[in-house]
């Protein structure tokens, strides 16, 4: 009847052995038990016999659905119905029973109609008959549903969304009667399911339920389904991770316009006080559609707050952009939690992704239309690299000691400007005990190594790690004369940081500090973006570069 190919396979006690039996019941999808209406005994064997034979057969956690069939209704006046109500009220996994004929095929289509419903559309997952409600794992996917299609975040579903929904999951709108039929048919029913003309969650919840109990199972499955879930009212897999990805090596990901448009949305749904930070609660309320808290405190530590501590929109975005570089797969699956396929129409959350081009190309061609770059930190125990970091973010050094070392990051993201551009500058920190460095420690588009100024053995480690592992290599290195507020010391090493600078290339050391009144100043990070942007350069333009920086912003 659905148009699904279905294997039937027919038991008979006189041709297959129990063995048989045992493996067929272990792999079929739903199990009919047939029993004859006008025999009592058959009737009766149904649960002295073939339920129990087929959960022995099958996992406790994943029993198979069961259809009870009456068959030779055409023998009797009476219907059985009354007999068979009990057992289905007993065993959970009963989905139905149908009363059909053999003889003159009354049913028949039916029959294999409800066969193929319990399989495509079960109620198991959904609906426990005894509590006469949905269960908790339906509730809270369905509530999911709700708070992503809930565009404005006021808790109602009005006309516009409930269309889209509707769009979204059937392909077609609800006219305008009929919706107004559907929210007449709640109000009727449920204390405070329509508010100010629009569908509440406990609204929403309710029309499920009425639809389950009514047998139209398959309405809620196409929700489920169309928003990513599984039999299980699991995200899919497929949903969470879509397989199209692919990432060549020296490519980076970063999110398009498209998806910064739709993380923009959903800051703004959930920016309750428009101040442009997200507090604490609105922050959870945002994250309320994830099975997880997916940002620790850490995160306030990476991108930039505001004097509360709260992520503003620029850090919101900032991290987004981290996750994606760092972690493409992650930012995938934060994705789809938040419904972007959906939300945006598009076939997947691959389509909020750009693959950069291979970074060997844009060398060659001497241009690149990358928009983050990644800058590591060097530097000895001390040097100064954490606050150089915070400073990125606007903290100075009064304000990074109220951190505590646990929720400390290693990893600073935030904007800044070139030639009119705004770029995404992530600073990482290196851990200075390293025997060998990593790929992913070399990987990156400048280095900077930062020294403390007022100490004499501090500049040696970075002149050793550039030696051995950046002088010949393309990647363009910048030297920073970290706590530049306190007395300056001549570094016990054979050059002068000026002089080695000078030897190998490299623009002169800068001069750094974060112990300031207001805000570090963040010159240096515009230079760091400049290089990083253009590695093909020469020195002597990259000294210009730094000059050229020095002058416009003092």
């Amino acid at each position: 009847p659905m148009t699904v190919p279905t294997h039937i396979v027919d038991y008979s006690e006189a041709e297959q052995t129990d063995e048989q039996l045992s493996s067929e019941i272990s792999k079929a999808n739903v199990i009919c038990i047939v029993y004859a209406v006008n025999n009592k005994k058959s009737i009766e064997k149904v649960t002295s016999h073939w339920i129990p034979l087929i959960n022995d057969n099958t996992a406790k956690d994943s029993r198979v659905p069961v259809i009870l069939v009456g068959n030779k209704s055409d023998l009797v006046e009476h219907s059985s119905m009354e007999t068979i109500l009990p057992v289905m009220n007993q065993y959970t996994e009963i989905e139905t029973c149908v009363e059909c004929s053999a003889k003159n095929l009354k049913n028949i289509s039916e029959l294999f109609y409800y066969a193929q419903k319990a399989v495509l559309h079960p109620t198991g997952p959904l609906y426990c008959p005894e509590e006469k409600r949905m269960k908790p794992a339906c509730i809270k996917a369905l509530t999911r549903i709700f708070k992503v299609s809930d565009l404005d975040n006021d808790g109602i579903l009005n006309d516009n969304e409930l269309n889209f929904f509707q769009r979204t999951c059937f392909n077609a709108p609800l006219a305008s009667q009929a919706l107004e039929d559907v929210k007449n048919v709640v109000r009727k029913n449920v204390i405070d399911g329509v508010c100010d003309n629009g569908l509440t969650l406990k609204g929403f919840l309710f029309l499920h339920t009425l639809f389950i109990q009514r047998g139209r199972h398959e309405t809620t499955w196409t929700v489920l389904r169309r928003f990513g879930y599984d039999d299980d009212l699991e995200l899919h897999q497929d949903y969470l991770f879509p397989l199209t990805l692919k990432i060549p090596p020296d490519c980076t990901t970063e999110l398009n316009h498209n998806a910064y448009l739709f993380l923009q949305s959903v800051f703004d749904k959930h920016d309750k006080d428009r101040d442009c930070a997200l507090s604490p609660e609105e922050l959870k309320d945002l994250f309320d559609v994830f099975p997880y808290m997916p940002w620790g405190l850490d995160v306030n530590n990476t991108v930039c707050t505001n004097d509360e501590g709260w992520i503003t929109y620029q850090g919101y975005l900032s991290q987004w952009t981290l996750t994606t570089y760092l972690d493409v797969q992650r930012c995938l699956e934060y994705l789809g939690y938040l419904g972007y396929s959906i939300i945006s129409e598009q076939e997947s959350q691959a389509a909020a992704i750009t693959v950069t081009r291979d970074k060997k190309i844009d060398l060659q061609k001497k241009q690149t239309q990358r928009s983050v770059f990644r800058c590591n930190v060097f530097g000895d125990s001390g040097s100064g690299k954490s606050g150089f970091l915070q400073a990125f973010l606007g903290r100075n050094l009064t304000r990074q000691n109220i951190v505590s070392e646990e929720h400390m990051s290693y990893y600073a993201i935030s904007t800044a400007y070139v030639y009119g551009q705004e770029k995404y500058l992530l600073l990482h920190e290196v851990f200075p005990d390293f025997d060998v460095l990593s790929d992913a420690d070399m990987a990156c588009d400048i280095v900077c190594l930062v020294y403390d100024a007022s100490n004499p053995h501090s500049f040696e480690y970075c002149a050793r790690v550039f030696k051995q592992y950046f002088m010949d290599t393309k990647t363009p290195c910048m030297m920073i004369a970290a706590k530049s507020d306190l007395q300056e010391t001549k570094q016990l090493y054979s050059l002068t940081p000026l002089e080695f600078c000078r030897k190998h290339k490299m623009p002169p050391p800068q001069a750094f500090t974060c112990n300031t009144a207001g805000a570090p100043c963040k010159d240096i990070y515009t230079k760091l973006t400049t290089m990083a942007m253009h590695p093909w350069c020469p020195p002597s333009w990259l000294d210009m570069v730094v000059n050229v920086v020095d002058s416009i912003c003092h």
